[in-house]
């Protein structure tokens, strides 16, 4: 990697076509042959000969799982494979495995997001087919069309008449990397072109990687893939020993994020974000974090929020000592290779990046990863954690250190991958032992619980701070159980059951569930339903069966779901949390409902509540159980005396080999 990263500058030409020989397709049992040499109209430098690439197990299962998806007539497919899997040499290889379409239609196009993806793609492609044609698209570099293989920036591609030239009658193979992105606008008129939008037999083979199959605005990726046809997790690569194993640590930033805003897919705007994290005192404990966990790493790779995060970040680096440098997208690119390079060599051991390094990258000498950017992206924190979990000679592990902020900004923490509580602190944890903290959460289910208390811990000089949780669940004086759901959404979610959640709308209801895992009939464990309401015309209130409006995997992605509904299907002042009436006064006929339920001893005074918390007391009575809530009270009692594991508020993004909903 090393000798490639210093000797290879790629110069393309604006046509980026060798020879008009044609991809033949080769029986699966086939050896693809040795690359022969670059040609010197494409690039500039010349590769060592290399020998035939010998996929792992699970790369060569994959790909037979492919083939046998497209043999039984499947047109639309997803792989989902860990950062680190060898996504790019599947896909490179499952080329010369699909077999034509009827007989004239051979070729493949290759659908990337990012520059970094494009050459990565190119490499191997011009190894793995030395006598095939294969042209880029991308920015000043346009094909012609009419190679064998051409690799696509999405956004060329689609940028004015430039799809045009690419007869979909011609192709076999539509590949698409971090498929996670192929819901997007741009990424659907590029299937639409080729017939892909629906399920249609006359098309090319749609092929989706990803290693994070799921959206975090709630769109579903049924929209694109029918089938999921093989997973592997990155859990299961490093227990098989395909990844490098990894060690977490949590350390709290202090860094304020209650007043940051979203940006319009839910995540943390940069702007906003930066204003808080990027300041003194959070630098400083974030460098003092290092120091005090991973002193002796040679290859710290930093997330940070924007440029200006990253300067201040590194100059904190600086102050201790501490060889850092950093790069980001407006790094000239001669010097961003330079650096690169250079970290490759562990010449410095601390680099830092902002938006650069999430996808596509490949630096396998990373043995620790510092992420000082908070984000509410299960997608985003499982990209950064995969860039230091490859393989590398000497390499034992990787410390993945969370500089973790806290449950009611929303935002998605290590633990949160494993199930854990977002506040869970770790020191140096395993993923086995993850496993384990997550087994026993599941086994206590233990009900929601909520800050009591904020202690100190020392470790070396700098102090953690954490916050236990108890059982305690006060009906009327604590409302915090919908503390986390609103942290997820604008709407006021109300939980009305120990794994159950009610949003009203005036005309009907959502309802967002945890279903039991031994109910066959739901093939997720989250689920969103809808209930309709409507007058007859004795005007008595009638209601519809509840529907299916999402199935997911994680309780994030069904909240993005069941808001993205919610706000097409309701009226805002019904579903928001921030609707002003919400913090008048209770209303009398509020109180007197209230009253009647007998919820509490003594009587309920109209300044005791505001109107939005009555509200929401009414719907946990009217949907929940006032006998659950009594019961709830009797056991609190008994669990007051002793602290157990977190409840699991989160899953870990699961990905199921199977169908995609549509």
């Amino acid at each position: 990697m090393e000798l490639i990263c210093r000797k290879l500058r790629l110069v393309v030409a604006s046509t980026l076509y060798l020879k008009p020989t044609r991809l033949h397709w080769r029986h699966p049992t086939s050896i693809l042959r040795q690359p022969r040499r670059w040609n010197s109209a494409v690039a500039t430098a010349s590769l060592l000969e290399t020998p035939a690439i010998q996929l792992r197990d699970y790369q060569e299962e994959c790909i037979q799982s492919v083939l046998s998806h497209i043999g039984e007539g499947h047109k639309r497919l997803g792989v989902s494979l860990a950062t680190g899997s060898g996504k790019t040499v599947i896909f490179t290889q499952l080329i010369g495995r699909v077999p034509p379409r009827k007989t004239l239609a051979d070729k493949t196009m290759i659908i990337v997001h990012r520059r970094e993806l494009v050459d990565q793609a190119y490499q191997h492609c011009r190894r793995a087919y030395p006598d095939s044609t294969v042209e880029i698209e991308m920015g000043n570099l346009v094909a012609s069309g009419h190679g064998d293989i051409t690799i696509a920036s999405v956004r060329s591609l689609t940028s004015g008449d430039r799809l045009e030239k690419f007869d979909p009658r011609h192709y076999k193979l539509v590949l698409v990397d971090e498929a996670h992105h192929i819901v997007a606008p741009t990424y659907r008129t590029v299937l639409a072109h080729f017939g892909l939008r629906e399920k249609s037999p006359d098309s090319p083979i749609l092929v989706g990687v990803s290693a994070t199959f799921s959206r975090f605005d709630g769109l579903r990726l049924g929209a694109a893939i029918d089938q999921i046809v093989y997973h592997k997790d990155y859990t299961d690569m490093i227990h098989e020993n395909w990844l490098a194993n990894a060690m977490f640590t949590t350390v709290k930033s202090e860094a304020d994020l209650k007043s940051v805003r979203k940006d319009k897919f839910g995540d943390f705007a940069v702007g906003s974000l930066s204003k808080a994290v990027n300041t003194i005192k959070s630098n400083d404990i974030t460098v003092r974090a290092w120091l005090a966990n991973a002193p002796e790493r040679k290859s710290t790779l930093v997330f940070c929020v924007d440029i200006e995060h990253t300067k201040g970040l590194t100059e904190t680096f600086r102050q201790y000592g501490i060889d850092a440098r950093y790069i980001t997208g407006k790094t000239h690119r001669t010097t961003r290779d330079e650096q690169l390079c250079k970290f490759r060599d562990r010449e410095y051991p601390v680099l830092l990046n902002c938006g650069l390094f999430t996808e596509g990258t490949d630096i396998p000498n990373i043995d620790c990863v510092l992420l000082a950017r908070p984000t509410r992206s299960r997608n985003l924190l499982i990209q950064m954690i995969g860039r230091g979990l490859r393989l590398y000679p000497g390499k034992k592990d990787c410390h993945i250190i969370d500089m973790v902020a806290t449950l009611d900004t929303g935002v998605i923490s290590t633990p949160t991958l494993f199930g854990l509580h977002p506040d869970e602190v770790l020191k140096e944890v395993s993923t086995e032992k993850l496993k384990e903290k997550k087994s026993a959460a599941e086994q206590a289910s233990v009900a929601q619980r909520v800050p009591a208390e904020d202690d100190e811990l020392d470790v070396s000089d700098i102090k953690l701070t954490f916050t236990k949780y108890d059982t305690i669940y006060d009906l009327i004086h604590d409302m915090k159980s919908e503390k986390h759901i609103r942290s997820l959404s604008p709407y006021a979610w109300v939980r009305v059951g120990e794994k159950k959640y009610h949003l009203s709308g005036g005309s009907g209801w959502l309802t967002l569930e945890h279903q039991d895992p031994s109910d066959d009939s739901f093939s997720s464990p989250y689920t969103v339903h809808h209930v309709m309401t409507f007058k007859t015309t004795d005007d008595k209130t009638q209601y519809t069966r509840p529907r299916l409006i999402a199935s997911t995997e994680d309780m994030e992605t069904a909240v993005r779901a069941a808001d993205t509904f919610a706000s097409t299907h309701f009226v805002d002042r019904y579903i928001s949390a921030r609707q002003r009436w919400r913090n008048n006064p209770a209303s009398s006929a509020q109180i007197e409902f209230l009253n009647a339920a007998k919820i509490r001893e003594g009587t309920i005074k109209p300044g005791d509540l505001t109107r939005g918390q009555a509200a929401d007391l009414i719907i946990k009575l009217r949907f929940g159980s006032k006998r659950r809530f009594e019961g709830k009270r009797k056991r609190r009692a008994k669990h007051d005396e002793k602290i157990r594991d977190i409840q699991e508020l989160q899953r870990r993004g699961e990905v199921k080999v199977g169908p995609v909903e549509a």
